[in-house]
């Protein structure tokens, strides 16, 4: 008798050993998915910052165009139909590339457009409406020629969305191209409607 009433004894306990087991298990996945149903907010919440730095970077390459140039420096300036480009700036960087800066200028008596600027290239100019992605450099010396650079869904990077210009109004414009061999110190600028430009590079 005593054996049988141990034997039921240790089935008892191991019945309720296995029960407390199940309902810590239950708990804690309980925990798992509150945790789970926390990272995604949580994430989320944290995505959202990314996403306006990312912003703000694109931003950024549009903006910093213009820092650290003087406005005053005019290292060329050509003539459209009824507008001026100067240029301020032609700097190599350390990453590989090349820009321009500069403005254009309104100077007649009537509204100017940009359309024309975005160049031929069906697939740049959709890409980049009323922007200077048609501007190229030509390197005589090494007989090349360097287009704006673009992503691989034909995204310039240089000045986009420009407005019509009034009459006396101006828009500060950039564009990045390819770097020419540190060997090449000068280079032909143009941009559809302008003149061509001859410029030292600088850096």
């Amino acid at each position: 008798m005593s054996i049988r009433r141990t034997a039921r004894t240790r089935r008892v306990v191991a019945a309720v050993s296995m029960t407390a087991a199940l309902a810590l298990a239950v708990t804690a996945c309980g925990s798992d998915g509150g945790g789970e149903a926390k990272d995604p907010g949580s994430s989320s919440s944290s995505s959202a910052p990314s996403k306006s730095s990312d912003g703000d970077k694109g931003a950024q390459e549009d903006t910093s165009a213009g820092d650290n140039v003087d406005p005053n420096a005019n290292l060329a300036e050509v003539r459209g139909s009824g507008l001026t480009l100067v240029i301020n700036q032609v700097r190599r960087d350390s990453g590989g590339f090349v820009t321009v800066q500069g403005t254009i200028k309104n100077v007649s008596d009537r509204t100017q457009n940009s359309s024309s600027w975005a160049g031929t290239e069906t697939a740049v100019a959709n890409s980049n409406a009323n922007s200077v992605a048609g501007a190229t450099l030509v390197d005589k010396a090494g007989k090349k020629r360097y287009y704006v650079l673009r992503d691989t869904e034909s995204r310039c990077l240089c000045t986009t969305g420009i407005p019509p210009l009034s009459a006396g109004e101006s828009t500060p414009i950039f564009m990045q191209f390819p770097a020419p061999p540190s060997t090449t110190t000068e280079v032909d600028f143009t941009l559809p409607t302008f003149a061509t430009a001859s410029l030292k590079i600088s850096g």
